[in-house]
């Protein structure tokens, strides 16, 4: 074997801590980042949350009137108040023309440069924000998250209705059971005598004696508020509703659906219900022996119940949107322009404790101190990256976000009718980023627009083929699908087939199976279940 040496040259990219940071906040939602700045903020004694809010000015009709100072206005104006946009996006595609996300000095570390004085980023950053609230007006300790679930759940409704029954002992525990027992929808999922087995186990006999005392109050459990809870099924369910406006219709005549459409949904709720889901008219006539108008009239009434009692109790969380972009009208007509912000509520307030960092500039490390002094100078270090990440992470999000009204300003116009396909590929050629940052950017931000809140990706879709040689997005097809289902005749609901010819009456070719997909995605059902009776 013969021994030599040779000299090769190769590139390869190194993820330091600041890009595997810079990556990572980027990715993250608003509420991700939340979770991620309190736990920075805990964990490293450089970073501080400046909380202090600016005094707050006076308003209503005292002042509405009152003339403004022209010194103040001149004031200002020199402070750059008027064009405080313009300034911060320049500012931003400047910041982003030599350096993305992407892109950071490999050589360096969380250790520094060795030094400890107060730097020109360890200011504030984010100082123009106002502290996030919850905009509750002066309840300050109320949150939106504990106002959605202080509603009444379905258990504490139906044991407060249970109070006012006369019950012996053991018919009140066997009843209380029974409501614990119950599923988010109102339905009792168990059959009585499991119930009973997984508390008497294999006595025969105590099992016996409670499946006596579960009948007798699931009795009582049907005959609560709201009408159908308790309900095994989805027949028994529909069945116990319909009995209340039964009894309803015989105590109040007129007041309610007829009494010959009550008592043929009685009789539909006694067949399989996979009939009643196909509206299979015919063979529901033939098994309820009643005419065909009649049968017609039970399953609109039966439309009209509720299939899931336990529905509007159910605690469902809330999850409250907060736009990161702000999108604003300005002007009309042809001089109508788009300013694009960043929303200041989710923009953390931020900065280096001066007073621990001048407490470490002033203190020299040596002898027994060097390790300890050399950990809290990368712990001031990590403070200064994390604070320029995040104001990284909003500046590369207010670019996109530029870039996207930019493209698709018909949308910001006239609506999603008039949306533009667009793919990332062409936001990241625009702004020189790859295709992956522009991926983690749109995802999980949010765009606060004229027409509604959006995802950033919404703005992003495929493109089908017009008769003119162009392309629509499907964003605009599906839009366009939604309005001629809109504008149909209910005797008469459009199949796939004649949307898919009115979309190329348009200039729009959409195969049959594309509108059924586009469809399927707007939660419309087919045209058989759309139909009138």
């Amino acid at each position: 074997m013969k021994q030599g040496l040779s000299l090769r040259v190769s590139q390869h990219l190194a993820l330091t801590p600041q890009l595997q940071q810079s990556i990572r906040l980027l990715q993250l939602s608003t509420l991700e980042l939340s979770q991620e700045v309190g736990q920075m903020l805990d964990e490293n004694p450089f970073l501080e949350l400046n909380a202090d809010e600016a005094p707050r000015e006076e308003f209503g009709l005292g002042q509405a009137d009152t003339p403004v100072a022209r010194d103040v206005l001149e004031g200002e104006f020199a402070a750059g108040g008027g064009n405080d946009f313009a300034t911060s996006a320049s500012t931003a595609v400047d910041n982003d023309a030599d350096a993305t996300p992407l892109s950071a000095d490999d050589g360096q570390s969380w250790d520094g440069d060795g030094t400890v004085e107060l730097s020109p980023d360890d200011s504030e950053w984010g100082g123009d924000a106002k502290p996030s609230g919850n905009n509750l007006g002066d309840n300050e300790d109320a949150d939106a998250g504990e106002l959605a679930r202080g509603q009444e759940s379905l258990q504490s409704y139906l044991h407060t209705q249970a109070l006012a029954l006369r019950l012996s002992p053991e018919d009140r525990a066997a009843l209380r059971f029974l409501i614990e027992s119950l599923n988010d929808d109102g339905y009792l999922e168990d059959p009585l005598t499991d119930l009973a087995r997984g508390l008497a186990g294999s006595d025969e006999e105590q099992v016996d004696e409670l499946v006596h005392h579960f009948t007798v109050a699931l009795f009582l459990l049907q005959s609560l508020e709201p009408a159908g809870v308790g309900a095994r099924d989805l027949a028994e369910c529909l069945t116990l509703q319909l009995k209340v406006l039964l009894a309803k219709r015989e105590a109040e005549p007129g007041v309610i659906a007829p009494l010959t459409a009550v008592r043929v949904a009685l009789r539909i709720c006694k067949q399989p219900m996979d009939l009643l889901a196909r509206r299979d008219i015919k063979r529901l006539v033939q098994l309820c022996s009643a005419t065909d108008v009649a049968v017609r009239e039970a399953i609109a009434l039966i439309g009209q119940l509720e299939p899931k009692p336990g529905r509007r109790f159910v605690d469902v969380e809330r999850n409250i949107v907060v736009p990161d972009v702000l999108v604003v009208k300005i002007g009309n007509g042809q001089r109508t322009r788009f300013r694009v912000r960043l929303n200041p509520d989710v923009m953390p307030r931020l900065r280096v404790h001066d007073i621990y960092a001048n407490a470490l500039r002033q203190h020299k490390g040596g002898g027994n101190d060097a390790a300890s002094y050399a950990a809290l100078q990368q712990r001031l270090q990590e403070a200064r990256w994390f604070i320029k990440n995040i104001q990284q992470r909003f500046d590369t999000i207010l670019r996109v976000s530029t870039a996207i009204v930019e493209r698709q300003k018909s949308f910001f116009t006239h609506g999603e009718l008039a949306m533009r396909p667009l793919v990332l590929r062409e936001i990241a050629d625009e702004l020189g980023l790859h295709e992956s940052t522009i991926s983690r950017v749109t995802t999980a931000k949010y765009m606060a627009t004229p027409f509604g809140t959006f995802e950033l990706k919404y703005f992003f879709g495929s493109g089908l083929g017009t008769d003119s040689g162009g392309n629509a997005s499907s964003t605009a097809v599906r839009a366009l699908i939604k309005q001629f289902i809109a504008a149909e005749d209910l005797k008469k609901p459009l199949s796939d087939n004649q949307l898919s010819e009115m979309l190329k009456e348009q200039g729009i070719d959409c195969a049959r199976r594309t509108v059924a997909k586009y469809r399927e995605g707007l939660r419309i059902a087919t045209a058989s279940l759309r139909k009138a009776l």
